[in-house]
């Protein structure tokens, strides 16, 4: 049989597609380097907000609960943005008559003052979005707060920060390695949103029990709880 020879203009090309396979290689990795950048990623974000709203006063200071704003957060898989009311009930100003109807905190505050036309045009005000998940995201507060996951796994020191700034990555793989070793992030669901809680074996659950080796808690944790941290694409991606 006679041997097959390419003919000599097909020579040039391998030169092409050795030039385009090299290309298509420094493309990726530069890419994947984008991707995964802190910056890409948006770890540091932190917009300037209508009101300079303190959490390291109210959640650090004042010990207010993450709850009390986000009051959905138990119950949906949104966080709920607090209603101007929730912020007039210290922050009130004062009427006609110079009284204030509740808690008068700082009531002529310059910096309270879009809370106040909020309050009085009854319009919302238009707080930046700081943790943005793609739209093709699904996640669910609900789901991951009652199975013991803290808020401060997701969004870091919230309590310490005057002004809110995305602390995690929050992108897909590291969510998959949460998913895959969730132990370390798990914590009994009522010390979810005390936020500088540390793990203490010698701590009484609410049964009276010593809560004991994180580790153990978390395996028996897993098992009563019934929680299955699935790493498939469907969980996400729906």
């Amino acid at each position: 049989m006679q041997r097959f020879l390419f003919p000599r203009w097909v020579n040039p090309l391998l030169g092409i597609f050795a030039v385009a396979t090299a290309a298509g290689v420094v493309f990726a990795g530069a890419m994947g380097g984008l991707i995964t950048d802190p910056v890409t990623l948006n770890v540091g974000y932190e917009p300037t907000q209508p009101v300079p709203f303190s959490h390291a006063i109210h959640a650090g200071q004042l010990k207010l609960d993450c709850r009390y704003c986000h009051n959905t957060v138990f119950d949906a898989a949104h966080a709920a943005v607090p209603p101007t009311a929730t912020c007039i009930n210290c922050h009130s100003p004062k009427g006609k008559d110079g009284v204030t109807a509740l808690a008068a905190i700082h009531p002529t505050s310059v910096k309270l003052g879009p809370i106040r036309e909020s309050w009085n045009l009854g319009r919302s005000v238009a707080w930046t979005r700081v943790h943005n998940l793609p739209s093709f995201v699904y996640f669910n507060h609900a789901a991951h707060v009652n199975s013991g996951v803290s808020c401060v796994t997701c969004h870091g020191r919230i309590d310490q920060m005057e002004t809110v700034y995305q602390a995690k990555q929050l992108s897909m793989a590291w969510c998959i390695s949460c998913h895959r070793e969730p132990n370390e992030h798990l914590r009994p669901v009522n010390r979810v949103t005390k936020l500088d809680w540390e793990w203490d074996p010698n701590e009484l659950d609410v049964d009276g029990n010593p809560l004991g080796d994180q580790a153990e808690w978390a395996e028996k944790h897993i098992g009563e709880s019934n929680i299955n941290p699935l790493v498939n694409c469907a969980v996400c991606h729906r």
